[in-house]
């Protein structure tokens, strides 16, 4: 099974940037970032759960690198980076440890290599599972209202919540349940010593805001580009900046 994507492709010869939208975005989240590069071809993915790929399930992060790998494989792409945000960044961590024939280097913005204890993985499961259960059942814009008011995202000003409540609201509150649950912290294994051990390129993008996951780069000892007048959603905050560093990266 394959993914739903949208590819723009530019002539041959350069690696394709292949990018991962974070939780309930979808494969326009990238593109202002993206277009930026007509040099390189571009892949825009829908993850399971969202977009185009709404009604594709999955039974946990084996499901969705072998998808992955599946729709790259279908459009002959054989030389690429992987870009992804916060999901898309665990999805692009997971799969890069996990022999990605054609892999050139790795980007993630704000993802999260891994708890580290089971007191943890059971928190985050409890919570999880707390926030699935309302967009199972509650209206998609009270539930975002909530989610944008977590830590992470403290950056937020009034606007910039409102904007991206309501562009979130536009998902299918079933299926972002289900990938929630499948893609959970809780059931993501610690990559730490995988990501140590790689032979890939990695960088890091962050928020300067973001002192969460500012800590996990310093922590990963990963050269992090720092993103400023940024928190969380960095190529969201300061498109620019995000796209300064993706070219800085792609010169070297």
């Amino acid at each position: 099974m394959i993914l739903h994507a949208q590819a723009n492709e530019a002539q041959p010869g350069s690696p394709w940037l292949v990018f991962l939208h974070g939780f309930s975005g979808d494969c326009r989240e990238w593109q202002q970032i993206g277009e930026q590069f007509p040099d390189f071809s571009r892949l825009y993915i829908d993850l399971p759960g969202h977009g185009g790929s709404a009604e594709t399930g999955v039974s946990g992060f084996a499901d969705v690198c072998e998808m992955l790998r599946n729709t790259l494989y279908s459009y002959n792409i054989l030389n690429y980076w992987l870009i992804g945000y916060s999901l898309g960044g665990r999805v692009a961590m997971m799969a890069a440890c996990q022999d990605m024939p054609g892999l050139c280097g790795l980007v993630v913005e704000g993802g999260h290599p891994g708890l580290q204890s089971d007191a943890e993985r059971k928190a985050r499961q409890l919570s999880d599972s707390r926030w699935a259960e309302r967009f199972r059942r509650e209206s998609l814009v009270d539930v975002f209202n909530d989610w944008y008011r977590q830590p992470v995202f403290a950056s937020l000003n009034a606007v910039q919540r409102e904007a991206l409540v309501a562009l979130r609201s536009r998902n299918n509150g079933e299926t972002l349940a289900a990938m929630l649950e499948s893609t959970s912290l809780a059931v993501q294994p610690d990559l730490r010593d995988a990501l140590h051990a790689r032979t890939f390129t990695f960088y890091y993008l962050c928020g300067e805001r973001d002192s969460k996951f500012r800590a996990l780069a310093a922590e990963m000892a990963v050269t992090c580009h720092v993103i400023h007048n940024a928190g969380h959603n960095a190529h969201r905050e300061n498109p620019a900046g995000v796209v300064d560093s993706l070219a800085r990266i792609l010169r070297l």
